[in-house]
Parts: C-alpha cells; structure tokens; sequence
C-alpha cells in the first residue's frame, strides 16, 4: 500500500505542473472564451491536452489512486470539449439561430407548410360557408363562452362598438376575447406540434378546428356588413399569428410523417431527426406569438383606423415571407 502511495505521488510530482497548467488555461478560457488567451497559449493546450491523455492512461495502467484517476478525466473532459468542441458564446449562437437556423429549419419545412396552410385555407372557407347559410352554424364552431356576446343575437351596434373599443372603456369584452385568442392559438400551437407524432391525424384536427373558428367570427362580422373592419382588427395581429399556428402544424406533420413513412431508418431515429428539425421551428414560433401577443394588446387597441391595420398586417406579413424565404446564402 504503501509503495503504490508513493509511486502515486511521483507520478504527480513528474507531471502535475502541466496538468496546473492546462487547467489554469482552460479556467481562463471557460471565463473569457478563446479571446481572454494568448495565440501561443491556445496552441499550447492541445499539447498539454495530449500529455494528461497520456497521463491518464498511464495512471489507469497501473491502478493508481481514484481521486487522482477522477483528476484526470475531468481535466480531459474539459480540454477535449475545448480542443474539439464549439466554442461560440451565447451571442453568437443567438445569432447563428437567426440568421440560419430558424429560417433553415422553416424553408426545410415547405411542404408541410403548404400543406397546413390548405387545410387551415380550406376550414376556414367551408365555417364561413356554413355560417353564412345558416347562423345557427356559428355555435357549432365557437362556444357561448368563447364568443363573450359576439354572436348572432347580437346587435350590429354592439359588433361594431367591439372593433373600436377604446382601451379605457373596454377592458371587458374587448380585453377577455383577445386574451383568449391569445391563450387558445398558443395551445393549438403547442398541441399542434406535440401530437404530430399520432401520424398527422392530430394536428390535422386542431388546424381545421381553429380555421373554423375564424371562418365563423368573419361569417358574423360580414352579415353585418362589418367584414372589413373586422378583418383589418383580427389581422394586425393575424398575420403573424395565424402564421406561426401554420407553422407549428407543418412542424406536427413533419414528426407525424416521419413516424408513418420512416423509410430505411428505423421509425426512432425518424422521428428524432424531424423533431430536431421541428423542434428548432417551434422555438421561433414561441418568438412569433410574444411579437403578436405585443400587437393584439396594444396595437389592435390602440390604433383605430382600419387603413392603419391593414397596414401593419400587411407589412409584418410580408416581414416574415421575407425572412424565411427569401434567397439568400446562409452563413457558415
């Protein structure tokens, strides 16, 4: 025992001023990053890393002590993760996902984007159709509840009123139902993308039911010859939230393809390569509906001129076609 102890402690004496070096390197660049480090200094870690592998298995070889063993793999761990790992700080990963991953994982998601877009378009045609024909259509897609008053027993005046209700005098109606559309397409968002792996038939459900509901609301607003007011009040925030509820389906029906058609690979390894891709998709779509959740609760109630809306909704459309779609070389 007693030899084995002192052979340990020669092993450290001979090598530890490296192994004190390469950790004082690597502490400074844990803290700092590659520019806290000199240029002779970062070539010397890949050196220092190769002596404490050596060391390590040296030390593994002949059964040193377990602490210093534990020492070791630790220091290695650390250095191969700087020798060989990414060295990006959270800037320039904050920056790396939106000038490549985010649009990147958009665009790889075309079809399923077109796809959810022509359900939704189609839902929203057929509630409206319905609607029109019969307003009794209207309860079949949107609850009393939910409705808070804007029903087909309204009155026009009361319809109207609600389009233009100062923030001062409507923090009732005007208030509760944006801030439902707000909670409800954030969970059909979420479920639409959660559920995709039960081969699409979910998220095909909850894009056809929230289309509904929006082919219903226009129905009413258009029977009372409101339909472009109300428009112009759904859409300043519409756009970009009906845009990413679009998104998060073609990134349910991504997961839900790759479950039902896995191809060569095993149905697993197809699911977790969508849902990577999905994944980094949905991450934007959260962005999307903070920057329409800041316009329904302020820009929609604030601004009341139709002009104006429509606007808005048509510049932050085209804002986002533009950005995820427009030709460009992504950086490396």
């Amino acid at each position: 025992m007693a030899e084995l102890h002192l052979k340990s402690w020669r092993f450290r004496a001979e090598r530890e001023a490296d192994w004190r070096r390469l950790e004082t390197l690597l502490g400074r660049a844990e803290k700092k990053g590659p520019a806290g480090l000199k240029r002779d200094e970062i070539l010397e870690i890949p050196l220092l890393y190769r002596q404490a592998l050596s060391s390590l298995s040296v030390a593994r070889s002949i059964s040193l002590d377990q602490s210093l063993v534990a020492y070791l793999e630790s220091l290695c761990t650390r250095a191969y993760f700087f020798v060989y790992g990414a060295r990006t700080r959270w800037p320039e990963r904050l920056a790396g996902f939106f000038l490549r991953d985010w649009p990147r994982s958009v665009q790889a998601l075309w079809r399923e984007t077109l796809i959810s877009f022509f359900l939704s378009a189609v839902a929203t045609v057929a509630a409206y159709i319905l609607v029109r024909r019969d307003s009794d259509w209207f309860y079949s897609f949107i609850a009393p509840d939910v409705a808070s008053g804007r029903d087909p027993s309204a009155a026009t005046t009361f319809l109207r009123h609600t389009l233009y209700d100062a923030p001062k005098a409507g923090q009732g109606g005007l208030t509760i139902l944006a801030s439902f559309l707000f909670t409800h397409n954030a969970q059909i968002c979420l479920f639409s993308f959660a559920l995709g792996f039960a081969f699409c038939l979910p998220t095909a459900a909850l894009m056809v039911l929230n289309a509904g509901m929006l082919g219903a609301f226009i129905a009413l607003f258009v029977s009372r010859d409101l339909g472009f007011e109300a428009v112009g009040w759904l859409m300043i925030h519409g756009t970009t939230e009906l845009f990413a509820i679009v998104l998060s389906g073609a990134a349910g029906f991504s997961i839900g393809w790759a479950a039902a058609f896995p191809g060569a690979r095993t149905r697993v390894d197809a699911i977790g390569e969508a849902g990577r891709r999905a994944a980094t998709a949905m991450a934007g779509v959260v962005l999307m509906l903070f920057v329409a959740g800041c316009l329904e609760g302020f820009g929609r109630q604030l601004i009341q001129v139709d002009l104006v809306r429509y606007l808005i909704a048509g510049g932050m459309l085209i804002l986002w076609l533009a950005y995820f779609y427009w030709p460009r070389k992504w950086p490396a």
